[in-house]
């Protein structure tokens, strides 16, 4: 039921909350549930508070793996369930802190002089996460060293990254990030970063760091690097931003990494209230909860009114959809939770999906991010009076009205300004009200079984693919429609991923093979060339 607005400002004034110690404000009123909801939910909420109490504590909250789940201990590594994870945690970051004050003072240096970039290699949470705090915090003429990226593997994307460094290459520091060392993607643009390095005449092991866990195959492999930085297996990768991770890139771009631990410890100490009205963390979930029926019926729409926050939205659809779109529940009973989440920033999206989300299909809820400092410095008037943030503000408060008057639930979270205190209270908030909501839908929010199929059905394609590469190669004087190789390699199943894998190996000369059109597709034959 729509409001009249003196009815909206006195439901503001019920479900506005500040937070001075994180610098933070919440609003849910935008979000309808009512003091029903909220005391039919109150048990569960405090089963999920119990829960998480015994998350921190290091109880076995990982059971399908087996591990603790320990990323809170890394802004207080007080909380670590033993003395030898509080003195890893410390000498880490000891560590890191000491090793970037050495590369920014010219003591660890590349072939060509000092270090003036970093090439990050990862994927998802080793890559998604510094990717997200680089953009928000960095600044072109004050970092001390520059970010760049290679987070996938691309050939194409990997050769604009390499060569947008071009011959600085020599005063690039490359950080291989891979708990295992076995991820495909990451292991790639190792290699392909190696190559090139080695094409200019360097030595890719003088200008190499490692993050990865005791003994793994990257650990080995990265032996004669110049240094190496643990991962640990309670720490999953989306939620390992405040681990070496995330904290050696942002140290070495110069930021200020104790101050976005201690907005994240600021915020998880928030987020540890009992009384659910002072939890952030918890009535975020709480209106996750209520907007999605508790089943992912809603989509999340993250809308950020800062281009520092623009990569917000990519950050957090890996954390809460890789941790909540499960399958199974802790029971095995068959659920399909998840929480799909979008977006990219306002005003931008004025002019793009707004209107959908206004007048179209009704399936979201928004969560509005609002920045209350415009800039740096003084704003000019680009009319009488007002300025551009003037604007920015005006078009944020009045979408959120627009969807209010179509029915349309909304959170807004309000900040002072995007600052490494502000983005780790930020990550905490949304990491902890992330652990609640999974509790309440009892999922296990911290395994990925479904990037693991995906893994192993990339691997099988890459093997049908070589056995295609060997049978044509093994018959140079014959062609073949991709219906009779896969019959060829008795796999006349696959007849499909046979024809889409000669498609690619076809489209790329260098691979050696070559198509003759048929009358139709798929009479098309393939050959060695």
């Amino acid at each position: 039921m729509k409001l009249s607005k003196l009815e909206l400002w006195q439901r503001f004034q019920e479900f506005y909350r500040e937070y001075p110690t994180v610098g933070l404000a919440m609003d849910f009123s935008r979000m309808d549930f009512n003091s029903e909801f909220l005391s039919r939910m109150e048990p569960a909420v405090q089963h999920a508070l119990d829960a998480m109490e015994q998350v921190d504590k290091g109880a076995i909250s990982n059971p399908d793996e087996n591990r603790m789940v320990g990323h809170y201990w890394l802004r207080n590594s007080a909380l670590a369930p033993s003395p030898e994870i509080t003195k890893e945690i410390d000498s880490t970051l000891a560590d890191i802190k000491s090793f970037a004050a050495e590369v920014h003072a010219g003591k660890v240096v590349g072939a060509s002089g000092p270090f003036r970039h970093v090439l990050v290699i990862g994927i998802g949470g080793s890559a998604l996460g510094p990717q997200f705090v680089a953009n928000a915090l960095g600044h072109p003429k004050k970092d001390k060293l520059s970010l760049h990226f290679l987070d996938n593997t691309d050939p194409d994307g990997m050769d604009r990254v390499l060569e947008t460094l071009g011959s600085a290459l020599g005063q690039t520091l490359s950080i291989v990030i891979s708990k295992s060392g076995g991820t495909k993607e990451t292991r790639n643009g190792m290699v392909e970063a190696k190559a090139a390095y080695e094409r200019v005449g360097l030595n890719f092991d003088q200008h190499a760091v490692a993050v990865t866990t005791a003994g793994s195959t990257l650990d080995k492999y990265s032996a004669k690097w110049i240094k190496r930085f643990p991962m640990w297996d309670w720490v999953g990768g989306r939620t390992s931003e405040l681990s070496a991770v995330g904290l050696l890139p942002a140290a070495l771009q110069g930021l200020d990494i104790d101050s976005l631990l201690a907005g994240a410890r600021a915020c998880d100490q928030v987020n540890r209230a009992r009384v659910t009205k002072d939890n952030p963390a918890a009535v975020l979930a709480l209106s996750w909860h209520f907007a999605s029926g508790g089943k992912g019926e809603k989509c999340m729409v993250v809308l950020p009114y800062k281009d520092r926050l623009e990569l917000f939205s990519k950050y957090l659809q890996q954390l809460m959809m890789e941790s909540l779109g499960k399958e199974l529940d802790l029971a095995g009973k068959k659920v399909n939770q998840g929480l799909a989440v979008f977006g990219n920033k306002g005003a931008t999206d004025q002019h793009s999906y707004i209107q959908q989300l206004r007048d179209g299909v009704d399936n979201f809820f928004a969560v509005f991010v609002e920045v209350l400092r415009d800039r740096r410095g003084g704003s000019m008037e680009v009319e009488p009076k007002v300025t551009s943030g003037d604007f920015l503000q005006g078009f944020l408060l009045g979408t959120r009205e627009a969807l209010y008057e179509s029915g349309r639930r909304s959170v807004t979270i309000t900040v002072p300004d995007v600052t490494p205190f502000v983005v780790g209270a930020l990550i905490a908030l949304f990491e902890r009200a992330v652990g609640i909501y999974a509790i309440l839908v009892n999922i296990n929010a911290y395994h990925q079984p479904g990037v693991q199929a995906g893994k192993l059905a990339a691997d099988s394609i890459i093997q049908l693919k070589l056995k295609i590469m060997a049978h044509l190669t093994e018959h140079p004087s014959q062609s073949f429609t991709a219906g009779d190789l896969a019959k060829a390699l008795s796999a006349p199943d696959q007849a499909e991923a046979v024809f889409k894998l000669c498609e690619h190996l076809t489209a790329n000369p260098d691979r050696g093979f070559s198509k003759d059109p048929g009358a139709t597709p798929f009479l098309a034959k393939y050959r060695r060339s």
